[in-house]
């Protein structure tokens, strides 16, 4: 509760600065005195200290260098530089690190260096997350230990922390990391599920146990009430669909497949196809973004020609698209339109939309060139993987020179 009584401040000269004192103007009433020529000063109190019981604080110190950046640790840039760090990227990123006295960057590198990581992996890890030279190699080989429990090899988390540092040295409490392990693993949870929580939403482990066990509890909820009779199984499944449900709150994740429930008019049954498959990732989206990406999409589509049920169709088989915005939803219809592909065959192959823009126009023009009727034809190809794309693209190319050397 903030107190109501006010604050007198005053100053008192000391050395080159001030010292600034600060006290409940009804308790305490200060007043200095200073003798001109004597470097003494005295501070006389009210009678009504001796009946109240009151404390004050030192507030601040204001010295001639107050106003001054903190210095930057001189030896730990050196070091950085002989490491080859990107120092400017690392001090954009975390630059409280740089003014503190104790880092262990020598230490880290050493540790690493161990474990298989070069010298320009290491640089790159600090670069991007310099906080990871405050860990001691006490902690850092507890973690490591830990994460040995589940990633097969000191190579493998090698690679982990090379795509992303943070995943690792983001917090430093390993008991809370050991005891969210045993808590997954013990509802259920597998290795390999287990792996994906970590490169995937490692944050999971810096959750609080209770945080971790509150979601598990409530989608085996979720799953017995939609009449499952597997809650475990049921966790596992929508755990490795979607490996950050576990960073989200049960309140967005209820609201959002109540909406779903109701949006769609589905029973149970078809609910728990949805959100243990396509409809997974879905969860993590604010409810006003999912409840406006959808309107957004029945406004355009329905502008288009397509009925309600078409809508339903498209947006059930490929729930992703609800993670478009109005913009971007209809520049990508727009695009696929230009380009003579029809309103139904973009219907009946919503998977399309996954690609961006510029790979959309790209393929459309390289298919476009090799003599493929996309009107007529089969467009699912706009979203295939650039292996098998490039495979049908090249066969295409083929076939054409061959009826044009004919």
């Amino acid at each position: 509760m903030q107190s109501s009584l006010s604050l007198r401040q005053m100053s008192v000269p000391k050395g080159l600065g001030y010292l600034t004192i600060m006290a409940p103007r009804n308790l305490l009433y200060m007043r200095s005195n200073f003798l001109f020529g004597s470097r003494c000063w005295m501070i006389r109190f009210s009678a009504e200290i001796l009946f109240k019981s009151v404390s004050f604080r030192l507030f601040s110190m204001k010295c001639d260098n107050a106003d001054s950046e903190p210095l930057e640790n001189e030896e730990l840039l050196n070091n950085l530089l002989t490491m080859g760090v990107d120092v400017d990227m690392a001090r954009k990123r975390q630059p409280g690190v740089f003014n503190r006295t104790g880092t262990n960057e020598q230490n880290l590198k050493t540790f690493l260096l161990s474990k298989g990581a070069s010298k320009e992996v290491i640089a790159s890890i600090i670069s991007r997350y310099p906080r990871a030279m405050t860990r001691t190699p006490e902690s850092l080989s507890n973690r490591w230990d830990l994460w040995r429990r589940i990633v097969t090899s000191d190579l493998e988390i090698v690679a982990i922390l090379e795509r992303s540092p943070e995943s690792f040295f983001r917090s430093s409490n390993n008991l809370n990391l050991e005891k969210n392990m045993e808590f997954l693993y013990s509802v259920g949870l597998t290795r390999k599920c287990l792996c994906r929580l970590l490169t995937n939403a490692p944050r999971t482990f810096s959750n609080s146990l209770d945080l971790n066990k509150q979601m598990v509890e409530f989608l085996q909820g979720v799953s017995l009430s939609l009449g499952h009779n597997d809650p475990t199984g049921f966790v596992k499944k929508i755990v490795f669909k979607n490996p950050f449900i576990l960073i989200q709150s049960t309140k967005r994740v209820k609201t959002n497949i109540e909406f779903l429930q109701s949006a769609f008019n589905l029973n149970n049954e078809q609910v728990l196809v949805l959100i243990c498959g396509p409809g997974a990732k879905i969860l993590d989206l604010s409810n006003d973004c999912m409840r406006r990406n959808y309107t957004n999409i029945k406004e355009r589509l329905f502008s288009l020609g397509c009925t309600a049920e078409e809508i339903r169709k498209f947006v059930l088989s490929c729930p992703d698209v609800i993670f478009l915005g109005q913009k971007k939803f209809s520049d990508k219809i727009d695009c696929l339109i230009e380009e003579k592909i029809s309103i139904s065959q973009i219907i009946e192959n919503p998977q399309i939309l996954d690609s961006s823009i510029s790979t959309l126009k790209s393929r459309i023009k390289e298919l476009v060139n090799a003599g493929y009727n996309l009107s007529t034809s089969n467009i699912s190809l706009l979203s295939w993987s650039q292996k098998r794309y490039n495979a049908k693209l090249k066969k295409l190319n083929t076939g054409q020179n061959v009826v044009l050397g004919n």
